[in-house]
């Protein structure tokens, strides 16, 4: 038993290594969203983290629910199935909201120019825009900053389906240390996975200099969010 318990752990964390690597929406919203609203490193893999402590946790508290009620495996990944589509819904719907404000905040922020009269013959043109582009260590202009909570709720919804049949085994065997063992080999190798992509990503991502389509940065990064969305719904990712 114990050996068995043994090789479904290290099975556990190698799907967890790879569901995440295979899953864009894992990695690809962090990466974009942090680059785009400039926040410190440690910043974004603190909201990874949470998110993915969120993202591991729903479908565990979902496993332990359907134990204690004797749902039967299939219908739990049918409920596993069923928040996959809400969760990939929730990120195109995300991703295009984000778009669009990032457009509207691109024109708004378009450069142009004015001419300035000091006296005969002095005249000279400056070209600024109405919004800076700086960023607050506290937030931008004052408000208060719920891209977090968003991509929280998000992988709150998001499933782990490959996590719901390989805790049943251990739990048909009446082995509540093999469950959490395997659940937490599987949780652990999806946040740190997710955790060093995000890093690693983020860290080559701040020598990109986008130039002139800096101001496109938010419009940017929703449109890769969209598109991670529409990846996860239709390609299965």
């Amino acid at each position: 038993m114990e050996h068995d318990i043994l090789i479904l752990t290290a099975t556990a964390a190698s799907i967890g290594f790879i569901h995440t690597v295979i899953g864009p929406d894992h990695y690809l919203p962090f990466i974009v969203i942090g680059k785009a609203r400039r926040w410190r490193l440690r910043k974004t893999l603190f909201v990874a983290f949470l998110a993915g402590l969120g993202h591991i946790l729903s479908s565990i508290v979902l496993g332990f629910l359907g134990l204690a009620l004797g749902i039967a495996v299939t219908k739990l990944e049918g409920v596993e199935s069923i928040r996959g589509g809400v969760a990939a819904w929730l990120l195109v719907g995300f991703g295009l909201a984000y778009f669009l404000w990032g457009m509207r905040r691109a024109w708004r922020n378009k450069p142009h120019g004015h001419s300035h009269l000091h006296g005969p013959g002095d005249e000279h043109d400056h070209v600024h825009s109405h919004e800076s582009g700086h960023y607050h260590v506290h937030g931008e202009s004052g408000k208060v900053n719920l891209t977090p909570w968003i991509l929280f709720t998000i992988f709150v919804f998001g499933p782990c389906e490959p996590l719901i049949p390989l805790i049943m085994y251990p739990a048909a065997k009446h082995s509540t240390a093999g469950v959490v063992l395997v659940a937490a080999a599987f949780g652990l190798a999806t946040i740190l996975t997710m955790l060093v992509i995000i890093g690693l990503s983020s860290w080559g991502v701040s020598f990109l200099r986008l130039g002139r389509l800096e101001r496109y940065a938010h419009a940017l990064a929703g449109a890769m969010i969209f598109l991670s969305g529409l990846s996860v719904q239709f390609l299965g990712l």
